[in-house]
C-alpha cells in the first residue's frame, strides 16, 4: 500500500481522529507539563539547594522550543504532518530519560534543552489538525487540543504530588517517558490527511471573510495571554506554602490545577457562545485573568485561594477558546504547519519571558510578585485590544 492511499480526504476527516491526536497529545504532555511545578523540590536535589534556579529551568525547554518550532512547522508542510509529529512525541521520550537519570544539575539542564528542541508536539498536532480542518470545525479541534493540554495540567500535579512519597518528581521523568513512547505508537496508525493547499483554496474565500484581526495581531494576543497566565506556574507551590503553611503536596496540585479543571468543564459550551464574536470573549478574558491574580497577592485562607482560583480559570477558559477561534480565522488560505509554527513561537516567547519576570519578581519582592505582575499585563492587554489599532488591514 503506497502513501498515496494513505491520505485521508478532508471530507472523511471525521471527531474520532481528532479525538485520537488530542489523546495522544494529552498522553505525551503529562509529564512535560506536570512536572515543571515540582522544580522547587526537584532542584536541591541537584545542587541548587533554594531552587533559585527554578523559574529559569521551568522555561527552557520553551525557550529552545520556540527557537525549533517555526523550522519543524515548515519541515512538517514539506514532508509531511503525521512524519513530524511522530519525530516529536520520540524526541519528548528521549528528553524525558535523559531528565530523570540526570544527577546534575547541568545534565538536567541540557535534558531539559534537548525537550525543547526535540519536542515540540502541540504545534506539531495543531498543523495535522490544520491539514484536514478549516472554520469551526478547526477552532472546535484547537478547543480540544487545548482541552487536552488543561487536562494535563489537571490531573498531573495532583498524580506527581501523590507519587511523591514513592518516587521523587525528579526520577518520575524517566517513569513518564513511557508516556510518549505509547502516544508514538498510536499515532503511527492514523493516516497522513489530505491537505487542501493555499493554492488550491477558493480566492473568494479570503476576500468574502477577512480575519477578525490580523495574524500580528494574533500574534500579539498569544504572547500576552500566555505571558499573564504563565507567569503565575512555577512559584504557585511557594506562594501557597507561604501563605498556607503545612499544606499537603496533593493539596497543591488541586490549587495549581482548578483554573484549568474550570477549562475542561466550560470550554466547550464557551466555544459555542463566543465562536461568533471572539474578540469579545478576548477582551473578557484578560480582564477575568487579570482580578483572579490580583487577587492572589492578597489571600490568607484557603476559601479564598479557591475563589480566585476559580476566578482565573474562567478567564483562562476565555482566553483560550477565543483564541483558537481566531487561530482557525487566520488559518485560512494558509500552510497551517507554518502558521501554527510560528504562533508556538510567540507562545512560547510569552513563556520564556514569564519565566523569566517570575523568577527576578519571586526574588526581588517574593512569591505574590509574579502573579501581581501577570494581573497587570492582562489589565493592559486588556484595553489595547479594545484599541481600533488591533483592526487588520484586510491585504494579507
Amino acid at each position: 500500500m503506497t502513501a498515496e492511499t494513505l491520505r485521508i480526504p478532508r471530507a472523511a476527516f471525521g471527531r474520532g481522529h481528532v479525538h485520537a491526536v488530542a489523546g495522544c497529545y494529552f498522553v505525551a504532555s503529562f509529564a512535560a507539563l506536570g512536572l515543571p511545578p515540582y522544580l522547587t523540590e526537584i532542584l536541591p536535589g541537584l545542587g541548587d539547594r533554594e531552587a533559585r534556579w527554578a523559574g529559569v529551568l521551568y522555561v527552557v525547554p520553551t525557550v529552545f522550543g520556540a527557537i525549533a518550532a517555526p523550522l519543524w512547522g515548515r519541515l512538517a508542510d514539506r514532508y509531511g504532518r503525521k512524519r513530524l509529529l511522530l519525530r516529536a512525541q520520540l524526541g519528548l521520550a528521549v528528553a524525558f530519560l535523559l531528565a530523570g537519570w540526570a544527577d546534575s544539575l547541568a545534565g538536567f539542564t541540557l535534558a531539559l534543552v534537548l525537550q525543547g528542541i526535540l519536542g515540540g508536539t502541540f504545534a506539531a498536532s495543531n498543523g495535522y489538525l490544520g491539514a484536514a480542518l478549516e472554520g469551526p470545525a478547526l477552532s472546535k479541534a484547537l478547543t480540544l487540543m487545548q482541552g487536552s493540554a488543561r487536562a494535563a495540567l489537571v490531573f498531573a500535579p495532583i498524580v506527581v504530588g501523590a507519587l511523591s512519597g514513592w518516587l521523587s518528581p525528579h526520577r518520575q521523568y524517566a517513569l513518564l517517558a513511557i508516556l510518549p513512547l505509547t502516544a508514538a505508537l498510536l499515532l503511527a496508525a492514523l493516516p497522513e490527511p489530505d491537505p487542501v493547499e493555499p493554492a488550491t483554496r477558493e480566492p473568494r474565500t479570503v476576500a468574502a471573510t477577512p480575519p477578525v484581526i490580523s495574524l500580528k495581531a494574533l500574534y500579539a494576543l498569544e504572547f500576552a495571554f500566555v505571558f499573564s497566565t504563565v507567569i503565575s506556574f512555577p512559584y504557585l507551590i511557594a506562594l501557597v506554602d507561604n501563605r498556607l503553611p503545612g499544606t499537603s503536596p496533593i493539596l497543591s496540585g488541586v490549587l495549581f490545577a482548578l483554573p484549568h479543571l474550570c477549562y475542561l468543564v466550560a470550554a466547550l459550551a464557551v466555544h459555542s457562545a463566543f465562536r461568533s464574536r471572539p474578540r469579545a470573549g478576548i477582551v473578557l478574558g484578560f480582564l477575568l485573568i487579570a482580578l483572579g491574580l490580583a487577587g492572589h497577592g492578597f489571600v490568607d485562607s484557603l476559601p479564598a485561594l479557591i475563589a480566585v482560583r476559580l476566578l482565573l480559570g474562567a478567564g483562562l477558559t476565555l482566553g483560550l477558546v477565543c483564541l483558537q477561534v481566531l487561530a482557525a480565522d487566520c488559518a485560512k488560505g494558509r500552510a497551517p504547519g507554518g502558521m501554527f509554527g510560528s504562533l508556538e513561537f510567540f507562545s512560547k516567547a510569552g513563556a520564556v519571558a514569564a519565566g523569566l519576570a517570575a523568577a527576578v519578581g519571586s526574588a526581588r519582592f517574593g512569591p505574590a510578585a509574579p502573579v501581581l505582575t501577570g494581573g497587570a499585563a492582562a489589565a493592559l492587554t486588556a484595553v489595547v485590544t479594545l484599541l481600533p489599532s488591533m483592526t487588520p488591514r484586510w491585504s494579507r
